[in-house]
């Protein structure tokens, strides 16, 4: 993918860096809701740098970093909303799920559909095992990548999550009463306008 991959990898990385610009950028086509949920990150952001390496030893792409929470975050992009695991691609997958259960992390996959309007961000969960405290809890609510009828995990963008949504269901807050179910409304009523929309 090279100088492509690279790209993506940079403006997902200034996402979840909270870099307004970049955020605005990623949401020009989106709703005010699914906005205004991406905008959260500003308030929570990451600490966000390019593994070395990138893309293999189970590291991913890119690592996001926050006191509370660390995601290595494998980027892949596509014109096809399905993408199949194969060769390199495959060992990167087992990769990340042996770091992820050797470290108690949760890696995640950052597909990006080309050529969409609106969020064109999808992140899935690498299926891992004996994660604890708060990423254990995250974990739940991101869906993990499909299996092909051989049971071999693809990506499909049409079943992840959208960027906006993963966005707020990270960078909520603890602390304030209520913010579980003022999200989860948003989310509702976002995901509601999509449907309608399309």
């Amino acid at each position: 993918m090279g100088s492509i991959g690279s790209q993506y990898e940079r403006e997902l990385r200034s996402v979840l860096a909270g870099e307004i610009k970049g955020i605005r950028a990623v949401t020009r086509s989106c709703s005010e809701t699914e906005r205004s949920l991406a905008m959260r990150v500003t308030n929570r952001p990451f600490l966000v740098v390019r593994a070395p390496g990138s893309g293999s030893e189970g590291t991913g792409d890119l690592l996001a970093l926050r006191g509370d929470i660390c995601f290595p975050i494998e980027v892949k992009s596509s014109k096809k909303p399905r993408l199949y695991l194969s060769g390199r691609t495959y060992d990167q997958f087992k990769s990340l799920k042996e770091t992820g259960e050797r470290c108690g992390l949760l890696p995640l996959y950052a597909y990006r559909l080309k050529g969409v309007r609106g969020d064109s961000w999808r992140i899935m969960k690498v299926e891992v095992s004996g994660l604890s405290g708060k990423l254990r809890h995250i974990s739940r609510s991101i869906p993990s990548l499909p299996l092909t009828r051989n049971g071999k995990e693809f990506l499909d963008w049409d079943q992840g999550m959208p960027l906006h949504r993963f966005l707020a269901l990270i960078c909520k807050s603890d602390s304030l009463g209520g913010a579980a179910e003022s999200i989860q409304s948003e989310i509702i009523k976002s995901n509601f306008g999509s449907k309608i929309s399309n």
